[in-house]
């Protein structure tokens, strides 16, 4: 068994959310925010790089990675009440967000709500409301897969039974093989079907063709702000991608006012996984430039 890094940890709300941080106290905030099956951990290389220059957090969101696991349906509103609990804990006053995956629907939602937070935003394969399912992923195998998470009783098997999301989604949405370790390190935070609840939720709540509607609401209004907002954007973008190609991209960037789009080669949905040193690399350049 590999001795996995204990994690400082904060009290939130009624239970507690572990966290990576690096980089000198004084230097910008720069904040992570991953997405579902994967924790701080996927973060690990870019934070090692880009801590160099500013002060990087990470927090593990509830019911992942070294975070505590309470009794909550886990729907996007309980991770934003946990997550702002969180950056109130560790009084971060604004931050530079680098999000992937849910990770950007929740900096979309606190950049919306909180613009004066936001110096600049990192994103890469980012959750927007679906108007169909025929828009949804780049490969029809996993728009099938995603259908049957959605499917009551079967999808809790596949995930929480079977546990193809970290087994099966994951690994298979990264370019490079995973090692042992890497693994392991994936699987150590969902070693029961319970504990994998957490992972079950996430694509019930993804909004598509109007489901679900509060979700479908929520993030409407956030992309609305997106639109508006002027603060430095850099969209990393993979081939083929998985949530968002690299031709999706190209609309999409000219939407947005003072975004940079960033092709970093072939990828799919982790991409922090194939190209942590580019990924890096566009973060800093966006800290330099709006410091």
């Amino acid at each position: 068994m590999t001795h996995h890094l204990e994690l400082p940890r904060v009290e939130v709300l009624n239970s507690h959310m572990a966290y990576r941080e690096a980089g000198p106290k004084n230097a910008p905030i720069v904040l992570f925010l991953h997405g579902n099956p994967t924790s701080s951990y996927i973060w690990r290389h870019i934070i090692a790089d880009v801590s160099q220059e500013a002060r990087c957090i990470a927090p593990d969101l509830i019911g992942f990675g070294q975070s505590g696991k309470p009794d909550i349906d886990y729907r996007i509103v309980d991770h934003i009440r946990y997550l702002d609990a969180f950056i109130d804990a560790l009084e971060i006053p604004s931050a530079f967000i680098v999000a992937q995956d849910w990770g950007t629907a929740f900096a979309f939602e606190r950049a919306a709500r909180r613009p004066e937070f936001v110096r600049g935003l990192a994103f890469m394969e980012f959750i927007r409301p679906i108007e169909s399912w025929n828009e949804f992923h780049q490969v029809p195998a996993a728009r099938e897969l995603f259908q049957k998470f959605r499917t009551p009783g079967i999808g809790e098997k596949l995930i929480m039974e079977d546990h193809v999301f970290v087994e099966r989604v994951l690994p298979g949405s990264i370019k490079r093989q995973l090692t042992g370790e890497e693994m392991s390190a994936y699987r150590a935070p969902f070693p029961t079907p319970e504990t994998r609840r957490p992972v079950w939720r996430f694509p019930n709540e993804m909004p598509i063709a109007g489901q679900p509607d509060d979700v479908w609401a929520l993030l409407e209004n956030a992309h609305a702000a997106l639109r508006e907002s002027t603060y430095p954007k850099v969209l990393f973008v993979g081939e083929p991608g998985a949530l968002v190609s690299p031709e999706f991209a190209r609309h999409f960037a000219p939407t947005l006012h003072n975004c940079e789009v960033v092709s970093l080669g072939a990828g799919a949905h982790y991409l922090q996984e194939d190209h942590p040193q580019a990924i890096a690399a566009g973060v800093r350049r966006l800290i330099a430039g709006a410091v």
